[in-house]
């Protein structure tokens, strides 16, 4: 019997690290191929790792919380016999469903393991060490998305009643659950701490600083994951492309009217409709007039470039538990009405269940942030890096408007948007906001 090691491999393009979130293992342990073994969180997803050894788990190498390195040793197991898979990557089908595995292949999409796998996946909680506690809601039957999303919401999956397929948690009951908990949690004004301030550190200091009286007046959060991400993506664009933004109101009452009979047409009965729907087809069909909004400054050994992409891979900045994310529809250009409505449907709930896979989050050549959900009017978002615009969409109110000399009440939204300066000239920019304006004005452009 031999002791295999397995280290952290790359589960994305390009990964560094990943943060451990949960070992499902403990040392003792019986696992066989592909058993899950670790939840990791990586900078734009949750993944499950598989064991690419069967045998009897050694030691972990590392614990709950810690941030650990591409290559680094994480378990060690006991091999029973000379089985041993390749490490697998986590994912899902289109529908949010397991990924097929070939039969009878050592290694399978992880993120729900082959089918066999998994019972072996839920063991009861046991006592452990602080490094390999499992929570108490261990025996509940609840993907990892949906376990994540308790854990932000402070929900205990063992108070939740269960109404998915065999008795799982579902993303519904884990809502309805923390709504109970506390309606309208959003609208109420808690009581002012007792500290006066929080810091909250953006870079790890070059030096250890003193230690801080530990007297609860102040919280350290450590910044990793999406936030990390988030925080060198932004700084990166905003002090590498010139920002210019510009914003328009607009009379969305037709709009409104649209999305009205989108959502009483059969062909829609099962889609979610909004008015991010027009939004999205807008912004398409004002990128088809002005090419330069979806081109991306490159730089090159001998300067620089600007490349046109003659595609739209659609953006959508999407607040999520963990952080913002921006996955994109690819080739949104193609995508009917209906289409486009359900890969944003798809889009949403993928992103808020924490299931976005980092192929998603990449290739994007412009970007929508829906501002407006939050009841802003108007912003000067940041332009995500690798494009050179972003739209904001306002939240649309009732407001007086004047229509053919007299004042009505009409539905009104802004349109704002960012670019970048060393690609789009203000005439494009303009011209382009103005075609969005357009559009959610009078949808009926959208058959030209």
């Amino acid at each position: 019997m031999s002791t295999q090691t397995f280290v952290l491999p790359d589960v994305g393009e390009g990964l560094t690290e990943a943060e451990i979130v949960q070992w499902r293992v403990a040392p003792g342990d019986a696992v066989a191929v592909n058993d899950v073994i670790v939840e990791i969180e990586t900078a734009k997803s949750l993944v499950e790792l598989p064991s690419p050894f069967a045998g009897t788990v050694g030691e972990l190498l590392a614990a709950e919380g810690a941030t650990v390195a591409v290559g680094a040793p994480i378990i060690t197991i006991a091999a029973a016999a000379a089985q041993v898979a390749e490490p697998a990557v986590v994912g899902h089908s289109e529908h949010g469903e397991p990924a097929a595995s070939d039969e009878g292949g050592g290694s399978v999409l992880v993120g729900y393991g082959t089918p066999g796998a998994v019972a072996s996946r839920r063991r009861p909680a046991r006592s452990h060490s602080p490094q390999q506690q499992v929570r108490a809601s261990a025996g509940v039957i609840a993907k990892p998305p949906i376990r994540k999303l308790a854990r932000d919401l402070g929900v205990e999956l063992s108070t939740v009643t269960p109404t998915g397929p065999a008795g799982a948690v579902t993303r519904e009951d884990v809502l309805a659950q923390a709504s109970q908990a506390s309606v309208f949690r959003n609208l109420q004004t808690p009581d002012r701490p007792e500290e006066r301030e929080q810091t909250i550190p953006v870079a790890a200091p070059a030096a250890s600083p003193a230690p801080a009286a530990d007297d609860g007046r102040e919280e350290t959060i450590p910044v990793k994951g999406v936030r990390k991400a988030t925080a060198s993506a932004m700084v990166r664009s905003a002090y590498t492309a010139p920002h210019v933004s510009v914003w328009t109101d607009v009379d969305a009452s037709r709009t409104m009217e649209l999305v009205k009979r989108l959502k009483t047409s059969p062909d829609f009965a099962d889609i979610k409709v909004s008015p991010l729907l027009i939004m999205a087809r807008a912004v398409i069909w004002a990128v088809r007039r002005t090419p330069m909004i979806n081109a991306a400054w490159i730089d090159t050994d001998d300067g620089a470039e600007i490349r046109v992409r003659n595609y739209v891979n659609l953006g959508i900045a999407a607040a999520t538990p963990r952080g913002l994310l921006v996955p994109n529809i690819k080739d949104a250009q193609d995508l009917s009405m209906r289409e486009l409505a359900r890969a944003l449907e798809r889009l949403t709930v993928t992103a808020r269940e924490g299931r976005t896979a980092p192929a998603d989050q990449q290739g994007g050549t412009i970007t929508i942030t829906n501002i407006g959900v939050f009841g802003m009017d108007a912003g000067t978002p940041t332009i995500n890096p690798g494009e050179s615009g972003i739209v904001a969409m306002g939240a649309i109110r009732q407001k007086p408007w004047v229509v053919d000399g007299e004042v009505r009440p009409r539905w009104v939204t802004t349109v704002s948007g960012s670019f970048d300066h060393r690609v789009i000239d203000g005439d494009a920019m303009s011209r382009f906001i103005a075609d969005v304006a357009s559009v959610l004005e009078e949808p009926a452009l959208l058959l030209d």
